[in-house]
C-alpha cells in the first residue's frame, strides 16, 4: 500500500493501522531529507496550503509551516484574531473565501470539537486537523508514536502511560487510538477529577498513583494541566498537583529500569515535570519536536497524493 485510504486527516479514530504505518514509514524517509545540508524537496511544488488557526499555537503552527516549505508548497497563514471572523463571518464562508483563491489543502486548529469534520463535508480541499478542542490532535499522536518507535522499535506489546490532565487533552485521545492500533498497551494516570468517566471503555488501564504508573510503563507521556480549558477547580492548587503527580529525576532514577520520558509541550516546569527530569537522559522531548516536521511532511505529501 502506497496511498492513504482517506483524503483527510481528521482524527486517528478515522484512519486504519495501514494508514498509520504508511505515514510513519514515509516520515522516516523525510527525516533523512531534513537532516541533509539542502533540506528542501520539490514534492508539493504545485500545491497551495492554508494554515487556518482559530486558537493559539507555537510548535504545531511552526512545525506545519516548516513542513510545507520543506516540501516546496506555497503557504498562506491565517489567524482568526485579525480576520473577518471578528466581523461575524462563518467558518464555512471564511474557508470558502480562502479556497476561492485556489488553495488546495487546509490545516486547521479550532476550539470546537468536530470542526474539521464539519469542514470536510462542506469544502472540496483536503483537511488536516491540527487540534479540535478537547477531541483529537492526530499529528501529535503520529509524531509521538514515531518518536517511540525510533527509541524502542516495534510498539507491539510496549507499555505506555499517559499521565496528567486526560480530561481536557486532545493529545491523550489521539495517542490512545494510535498506540492501540500499533499494538501497545496504554495506561492513563492522573487525579480522578481529571480522568473522563468513559475512559475505561476505551480499553486502557487506569491508575491513580503516579509512582505505580512509572514502575509499569516503558514510556511516560506527560501532559500539562490545561488551565485555559478548565471552568471549575479540579484540584486544590498547582503546588498540590505537583506534590502528588509531578515527576522529577529522583523518581526516574529510583526505578529499576530505564523508561522514556515524553511531553507534547508546552511544559509547565515545576508542575508536571521538574527541570532536571525534562532535561535528563530519559527525555526525548526535543526529538519529538524534530520528528514533528518529518511526520507532518509525510501527512501532507500522502494527502496530496490522495486528492480527488
Amino acid at each position: 500500500m502506497s496511498q492513504l485510504s482517506t483524503r483527510h486527516l481528521l482524527g486517528i479514530k478515522d484512519v486504519t493501522e495501514s494508514d498509520i504505518r504508511l505515514i510513519l514509514e514515509t516520515a522516516a524517509n523525510f527525516k533523512e531529507v531534513i537532516n541533509r545540508p539542502i533540506k528542501k524537496v520539490p514534492s508539493l511544488r504545485d500545491i497551495t496550503i492554508a494554515n487556518i488557526f482559530f486558537e493559539n499555537s507555537t510548535r504545531t503552527r511552526l512545525s506545519f509551516e516548516l513542513a510545507e516549505k520543506r516540501l516546496s508548497a506555497d503557504v498562506v497563514n491565517f489567524s482568526s484574531s485579525n480576520s473577518s471572523v471578528k466581523k461575524g463571518e462563518t467558518l464555512v464562508d471564511t474557508v470558502n473565501n480562502i479556497l476561492a483563491m485556489k488553495v488546495d489543502m487546509v490545516v486547521m486548529r479550532h476550539a470546537s470539537p468536530g470542526a474539521p469534520h464539519f469542514l470536510s463535508r462542506n469544502v472540496k480541499a483536503n483537511i488536516v486537523n491540527a487540534g479540535d478542542g478537547t477531541h483529537e490532535h492526530p499529528t501529535q499522536a503520529l509524531l509521538d508514536s514515531f518518536s517511540m518507535q525510533e527509541k524502542l522499535g516495534d510498539l507491539a506489546g510496549k507499555k505506555v502511560a499517559i499521565i496528567g490532565d486526560i480530561l481536557h487533552s486532545r493529545v491523550a485521545l489521539s495517542n490512545i487510538f494510535c498506540l492501540q492500533k500499533l499494538g501497545a498497551e496504554v495506561m492513563v494516570c492522573g487525579p480522578i477529577t481529571l480522568l473522563p468517566k468513559y475512559i475505561s471503555s476505551l480499553g486502557v488501564k487506569v491508575e491513580l498513583d503516579v509512582k505505580k504508573a512509572l514502575e509499569w510503563c516503558d514510556v511516560a507521556n506527560v501532559l500539562r494541566i490545561q488551565l485555559e480549558r478548565q471552568q471549575i477547580k479540579y484540584f486544590p492548587s498547582l503546588r498540590e498537583y505537583s506534590l502528588y503527580y509531578g515527576i522529577n529525576k529522583k523518581m526516574l532514577d529510583s526505578l529499576n529500569k530505564e523508561i522514556v520520558l515524553m511531553h507534547p509541550g508546552p511544559i509547565n516546569r515545576g508542575v508536571e515535570l521538574s527541570s532536571d527530569a525534562a532535561d535528563s537522559a530519559h527525555s526525548i522531548i526535543l526529538d519529538q519536536v524534530e520528528n514533528g516536521v518529518a511526520v507532518r511532511m509525510a501527512v501532507l505529501y500522502l494527502l496530496a497524493g490522495a486528492r480527488n
